[in-house]
């Protein structure tokens, strides 16, 4: 009986492994001299509980930061919020003109084929390492974004 109490607590103590998963990451080529990328990917949250991104890292930039952009009549505006929420059994989508990562200060130039390690981090799976890939500048536009 002691044996089964132990192995079942072990199991109600477990993060929600394997309870995340990450699809279709990528970034766009940079141009010369840019210092700031954006992020794209589809959360799928497989848990019955609700999940939230609260943040990621990267040894690609100095900071990678949640955003979201908006549109305002013709212009396309960006803000940072302080995570997205990914609903029970269901996913979330960060998209050009929509909720994305914004890598700030890239340590270089992001090359089209290259891999960009991202660790994602979630309020209840605790974190998540995804390589985004990096597509041609030409990759579907996300707008203009103003600060």
């Amino acid at each position: 009986m002691r044996c089964i109490l132990f192995v079942l607590s072990f199991v109600v103590s477990l993060p929600a492994f394997g309870q995340v998963e990450v699809r279709d990451a990528w970034i766009r080529a940079t141009a010369p001299g840019q210092k700031t990328a954006a992020g794209y990917m589809t959360i799928l949250n497989k848990s019955p509980q609700p999940e939230r991104l609260v943040g990621a890292s990267s040894e690609a930039a100095a900071k990678v930061g949640t955003h979201v952009s908006t549109k305002d009549g013709e212009i396309v505006r960006m803000r940072e919020v302080k995570g997205y929420d990914i609903p029970a059994k269901g996913t979330f989508e960060l998209k050009p003109n929509g909720s994305h990562l914004m890598l700030v200060d890239l340590k270089k130039p992001l090359k089209e084929g290259d891999k960009v390690p991202v660790a994602l981090k979630f309020e209840k799976s605790g974190e998540v390492k995804v390589d985004f890939e990096v597509r041609p500048l030409s990759a579907p536009a996300s707008g203009q974004h103003q600060h």
